[in-house]
Order: C-alpha cells, then structure tokens, then sequence
C-alpha cells in the first residue's frame, strides 16, 4: 500500500497564531522551532498510523510557506521527505507518483469560516475562492488534484471546523481527527501535543482499513477567486484564459481540473499590490 502525506502546520494541536508558524521573521524563531518539531511529530504519527495499517511506501510533503519546516533528521525512517519549493502541484507535490490513499494533516479551514484557527486560503490575498460555484479551501482544492490521479483522501486533521469542511466534501467515510476546537482566529482549545499523536495515528491506522472513493469535479470546472483588493486582480488577469468577472475576482474555465489548479497557482502568486 502506498501512502501520501501532506503536512500542513497551522491545524498543529497547540498552534493559535501566525508568529508560531512564521519562518521568516527572526522574532518569532524560538515559537516557530517549537512547533515545527510538533509540527514532525504529528506527521510521524501519521506514518505510523499508515505502517502499522500495512503501508509499504510512504511520501510526506512538507506543505507550510516555504516548504522547508519539517526537521529531516526527526522524521521517521520509513519515510521519504519532498520538501523545499516552488513546486509545480504545491502543497500535492509527488501525487501524480501513484498512491492509494492520501492524508492531509495540520490542515486548517477555508478563508471566511468563523471559529476557525488561522483561516485562510493558500494565501491572505485571496479573500474567497470557489469551484463550480461552491466555496473552497485548501483541502478541496488540493483533494481535487489528487482525485485526477485517482487518489483518495482518506484522513485528515485540523481543528472542528477543518473536520466540517471534510465532512462536506469528502463524505463520511473520510476520518476527520480534531486536535483542537477554535474559538477565534487566534484561540482555541487544543488537545496535548501527545494525545494529538494518538488520534492522529489512530484515525489513519482506521481511514485504511475502509475504501474511500476520490473527489472528482465535473467538467467544464468553473474556478473564481475573489482577491482583497481589487489592484491584485488587475495583476491577477494578466494569466492566459483568465476573465475578469468583477471589480476583485477573475475566473477561469476548462475540462482538465489540472490545467485549472495552474492556473489557480499563477492567479495567486502573480495578485499584488506592488
């Protein structure tokens, strides 16, 4: 059984703020060293969770800023690391390699939810994304990716409101882990470090032992961001195919859900205010 693990580091139990996930700004160094070892940690329970289910190879991609968090020489061996960036599929990097199943852990809710940890969407300049219509996060969009290459998500964890948004697009057969309930943006009830661990490797030891079926999006897929600011979509435009649909959003439209999440990849990272 193989295996694919994205790590993520703002639904870490323990993690309430920026400055504890920031890898950049030399005053937060000593929170962000705190919790990206939790941060292995949770991943390490999560290919536990897998081994001990019968997994045989295994992947995890370092899926936070700039990819370069989880520590290497902490991560358990039967592992292989993809970290670093860019990467052209981001935070689904390797996934076209062939998996049967993916876990999404330390994920966090999509941008707008209330009482959700760190809300956002990729990155603070988008203000809303939506597929078809529909709203997303980065757990549909990405799952959506991995659903092109046949791969299921199978488990995730995060805070409760990450957990809804699993149960909603990825059904109930999806095992949600809740390490921690948000009471804001920057507050929550969290669960220790070590019971996090527990559920984790419990929850994906169980999402193995069931079938689970990929998210698939039906064609033409519809994809419309809402930017912050409207000087952002004027950058944001430039993208071939794309069509500005209003003051701050653009749209773009094709069949192939994996020309749509390129071009989701340049919309965003072109938008500034520069």
């Amino acid at each position: 059984m193989r295996v694919y693990i994205s790590v993520d580091m703002e639904g870490v139990a323990g993690v309430v703020h920026e400055d504890q996930t920031n890898p950049i700004d030399p005053r937060y160094a000593g929170e962000y060293n705190r919790f990206r070892r939790l941060m292995t940690a949770e991943a390490n329970a999560a290919i536990e969770g897998a081994l001990a289910a019968g997994a045989t190879t295994i992947l995890v991609n370092d899926s936070h800023w700039l990819m370069r968090n989880l520590l290497a020489e902490e991560l358990h061996p039967a592992a292989e690391l993809l970290s670093g960036g860019p990467k052209a599929r981001s935070m689904v990097e390797g996934i076209e390699l062939g998996f049967d199943a993916a876990f999404f852990v330390g994920y966090h809710a999509r941008a707008g939810v209330a009482s959700a940890i760190i809300d956002h969407t990729y990155t603070s300049r988008v203000y809303e994304a939506r597929l078809n219509g529909k709203p997303v996060g980065e757990l549909a969009i990405n799952a959506a990716l991995a659903g092109t290459w046949d791969v299921p998500v199978a488990m995730v964890s995060g805070d409760q409101a990450l957990a809804a948004e699993a149960r909603e697009w990825l059904g109930p057969s999806a095992e949600t882990v809740v390490v921690k309930v948000a009471v804001g943006r920057f507050a929550a009830r969290s669960v220790s470090p070590v019971e996090a661990c527990r559920r984790i490797r419990e929850g994906a030891t169980a999402s193995l032992g069931r079938s689970h079926v990929p998210l698939t999006l039906s064609p033409p897929v519809r994809l419309e961001v809402d930017f912050a600011l409207t000087q952002m979509a004027d950058m944001a435009e430039l993208v071939p195919g794309s069509v500005r649909t209003a003051g701050r959003t653009v749209g773009y439209v094709h069949d192939d859900y994996r020309e749509v999440f390129r071009a989701w990849r340049a919309l965003y990272n072109l938008a500034s205010v520069e």
